[in-house]
C-alpha cells in the first residue's frame, strides 16, 4: 500500500485545475465552431472540402513520371490561378485507360477541385497552368459530384461516429459500470471536440478544409482515446478490490493513474514519433489527416489520465460522502 501512496502526479487533489485546463483547451475551438455555424453558406462548423460540397475531378495523362516535387509546384501554380485547395494525386496507368488516350502515358495527375459548372473557365484555366508545368498534358477523363452526393457523404459520416460513440457506451456499461461509460464518452466528446475545434480554428485563419480523411483519423483518436481511457479504468477496478477498505476512492484513482502513467506516455510517444515523421516528410495531401491524428493522440492521452479519471472521482464524492469505503462507493 506504501509503494500505491507515492505519486508522480495527483488527479484528486488538483481536479479543479484539470477541469480548468480542459475548459482552455475547448473553449477557443467552440466559439470558433460556432462562428463558423453563423458565417459559413453551408452552416458547417468547419470549413468543408470537396469531398461534402460536391467537386469536380480532372485527371491528366502525361510522358513522364511525376514526383511529390512535381505536384508542390503544380499546386502552387493553381493556387495562384485561383483554384483554391486543389487535392493532387499520382495515379497508375492501366490499360484501359492507355488504350484512349492519343499519346504513351506514363503517369496520371488528379485534380480534384471545387465543382467546375459548364459556365466556369475554371478547368481551361487548370489545362493551361499544366500545359506551362509538363510537356504535352493530356485530359484524359473529367468527372463531378455533385453538392447532394456531398451532403449524403457529410450526413453518413456523422451517422459512423454517432455509431461508434454507442457502440463505445454500450460495451464499456457490459464490461464496467454506466457512471464509466459515461466518463469514457465524454472523454471522446472531449477529444473530438479539441480536433474539431483547432480544425474550425484553421479553417478561419488558414482555411484549412475537412475532408473523408478527417472522419477517418476522427474515427481512429476515438479508438485510441477509448483504449486508454480503458486501461486506466481497469487498473482502479483491480485496485478496489485489494485496497477498498483500506484507502479512499481518491487514493485509488491516484494511484491507478500512477500506475498507468508510465505506459500510457510510451504509448502515445511513439506513435507521435511516427505520425511527426509522416507529417515533416509525408506527402502534402496527407498532411491534414496527420495533423488530425497528431492533435488526437496528444489530448486523447491527456483526458484518459487526468479528465476521465477526475471525472469519476467527482460522480464519487457527489454520490457518497467521503467517510464512505471504496468498495461501498463503488462497486465493481
Amino acid at each position: 500500500m506504501f509503494a500505491l501512496k507515492r505519486h508522480l502526479v495527483h488527479i484528486v487533489k488538483y481536479r479543479i485545475l484539470w477541469m480548468v485546463l480542459s475548459a482552455v483547451l475547448l473553449i477557443p475551438g467552440i466559439v470558433a465552431m460556432v462562428y463558423s455555424s453563423v458565417t459559413y453558406p453551408n452552416h458547417a462548423p468547419m470549413k468543408v472540402g470537396i469531398d461534402y460540397t460536391g467537386g469536380t475531378i480532372l485527371q491528366y495523362g502525361l510522358t513522364h513520371k511525376v514526383t511529390n516535387d512535381d505536384l508542390a509546384v503544380t499546386r502552387k501554380n493553381l493556387e495562384e490561378i485561383g483554384i483554391e485547395n486543389p487535392y493532387l494525386q499520382i495515379l497508375n496507368v492501366n490499360n484501359d485507360q492507355q488504350e484512349h488516350t492519343k499519346q504513351v502515358i506514363t503517369s496520371i495527375i488528379s485534380i480534384r477541385t471545387k465543382f467546375i459548372d459548364e459556365h466556369s473557365n475554371d478547368a481551361e484555366k487548370i489545362t493551361s497552368a499544366l500545359q506551362e508545368q509538363f510537356e504535352n498534358p493530356e485530359l484524359i477523363q473529367v468527372s463531378s459530384v455533385g453538392p447532394t452526393m456531398g451532403k449524403e457523404l457529410f450526413k453518413n459520416s456523422f451517422i459512423a461516429v454517432g455509431l461508434a460513440f454507442l457502440g463505445i457506451c454500450i460495451y464499456l456499461s457490459i464490461r464496467f459500470r454506466f457512471d464509466y461509460a459515461i466518463a469514457a464518452i465524454l472523454g471522446i466528446l472531449h477529444d473530438v471536440l479539441f480536433v474539431c475545434g483547432i480544425f474550425s480554428i484553421l479553417g478561419l485563419v488558414y482555411n484549412v478544409q475537412i475532408d473523408g480523411l478527417f472522419i477517418t483519423a476522427i474515427l481512429t483518436v476515438i479508438g485510441f482515446s477509448v483504449h486508454d481511457t480503458i486501461v486506466v479504468f481497469d487498473r482502479i477496478r483491480e485496485n478496489l478490490r485489494y485496497y477498498a477498505k483500506k484507502m479512499s476512492f481518491g487514493e485509488i484513482v491516484d494511484a491507478s493513474v500512477n500506475q498507468t502513467l508510465a505506459r500510457s506516455i510510451n504509448t502515445s510517444l511513439t506513435t507521435l514519433i511516427t505520425l511527426g515523421a509522416l507529417y515533416f516528410f509525408g506527402g502534402v495531401t496527407t498532411k491534414d489527416f496527420v495533423l488530425a491524428m497528431i492533435l488526437g493522440i496528444a489530448i486523447g492521452t491527456y483526458s484518459s489520465i487526468f479528465f476521465c479519471s477526475m471525472l469519476i472521482d467527482f460522480w464519487n464524492d457527489k454520490k457518497n460522502s467521503p467517510k464512505s469505503p471504496a468498495k461501498e462507493t463503488l462497486a465493481v
